[in-house]
């Protein structure tokens, strides 16, 4: 959730102010934080007017895409003027600084990671050049929105950069020729718990963030990688890719079709985000594979499949169940079964093909949101031991 790929924050006494983003969710009780690329900004804006004047502003305040102007405190700081003395751009010169990540009340595995900027200042008309450091990983497959040995900033962040680089070089005079190197603090093992060895960036973290605000548990760095997942399946020439609910599903489809690693998308519960990723960026074939449960709310209509946003409806089961054959008697066993699984198990005895009549309701759900897109979709649902107990036919 939150940042799935990115570094560094603490709470609103030690890194950024809260201003100007609580506000944001306050209907929901919860608290914004801030996405690695708006800590890699202030960092560098720190470092820079460093270079320039010889001080390091703390807290240092950034403009975000939207207008905010949030504030943050320096976890640390180094500067080697190169000669200039008290600031300026002397050969040689190189200034670092580094805040902490905070992502709010959103689970973010970056939470609490130290963001560095390390600035060096380049000859005249070199513009701005991006590092990555260590704990931040290079782009090594095609498909990203980046090319092929770019470091893993992503476009919004390396503007926002830009920007504060071309805003601290007119206040104080400087040339704005910098190289940036962004370095996450133990950010090359953080990373494996992110999409981040999938697609292909290795050696570290991506510096993320299109608003510089990470809004908490709105998944927005998981459905990211959705989507550049189905990106650089594409770019791979990947004519089927399966979307998969956990580690159990995506074993069921490399077993039933052989799929490498890069067309297998880690869906979670966001079945919308992939469906409707895909309507825009058709691939010829999609296998949605995944827990009978969590299937069987896709079937009635689902998208998000989050037991906190979505419920498996026995009802909905009860009345499957009938037109597959169940009797009365049956269909009310259904309707009051303790959980889907239950439900399952309770047609399998009497021959009933639930998990069938699910799958299938499933792959016309997804066609829907489809409406018409090039792509042909079966549906596979299995059991908590992997075992297939539900299949449609490919449409």
């Amino acid at each position: 959730m939150g940042e799935a790929g990115a570094v560094s924050g603490a709470g609103p006494a030690s890194g950024a102010s809260a201003s100007g983003r609580d506000a944001q969710l306050k209907h929901t009780g919860l608290r914004p934080g801030w996405t690695t690329g708006a800590c890699a900004t202030a960092a560098t804006t720190a470092a820079y007017t460093a270079l320039l004047t010889g001080e390091f502003p703390d807290p240092v305040t950034i403009t975000l895409p939207k207008g905010q102007t949030p504030a943050f405190a320096l976890a640390v700081e180094s500067l080697d003027a190169g000669g200039a003395g008290g600031g300026g751009e002397g050969a040689g010169a190189v200034a670092m600084a580094g805040v902490v990540k905070d992502a709010g009340d959103d689970p973010d595995v970056t939470h609490g990671a130290l963001v560095r900027a390390t600035v060096r200042v380049l000859p005249a008309g070199s513009g701005v050049v991006f590092r990555a450091g260590p704990g931040v990983g290079t782009v090594t497959r095609p498909g990203l929105p980046l090319d092929v040995g770019e470091p893993a900033i992503n476009p919004v962040p390396r503007e926002m950069m830009r920007a504060h680089v071309a805003r601290v070089a007119e206040r104080y005079g400087g040339g704005g020729d910098v190289e940036i190197t962004v370095s996450v603090d133990h950010g090359e093992e953080i990373a494996r718990s992110t999409w981040n060895p999938r697609l292909g960036i290795l050696g570290g973290l991506s510096v993320l963030g299109t608003t510089g605000i990470v809004v908490p548990y709105s998944c927005s760095a998981w459905i990211d990688s959705i989507r550049r997942g189905v990106d650089v399946a594409r770019a791979a020439g990947r004519t089927h890719v399966a979307g998969c609910t956990g580690s159990t599903s995506e074993k069921t489809v490399v077993a039933l079709y052989g799929l490498p690693e890069d067309a297998l998308l880690d869906m979670g519960d966001f079945a919308g985000a992939v469906l409707k990723y895909v309507r825009r960026h058709p691939v010829e074939r999609l296998t949605v594979c995944g827990g009978f449960a969590k299937l069987s709310k896709l079937a009635a209509g689902h998208l998000d499949l989050h037991s906190a946003r979505s419920q498996v409806d026995k009802g909905f089961l009860a009345e499957l169940a009938r037109t597959g054959g169940a009797d009365e008697e049956l269909v009310a066993a259904v309707a009051g079964a303790n959980t889907g699984l239950a439900a399952l198990r309770l047609c399998e005895a009497a021959g009933v093909p639930l998990g069938d009549l699910v799958a299938a309701e499933a792959r016309d759900r997804a066609l829907e949101v489809l409406r018409g897109a090039p792509v042909a979709v079966d549906v596979v649902c299995v059991d908590r031991a992997g075992v297939v107990v539900g299949r449609s036919s490919v449409r």
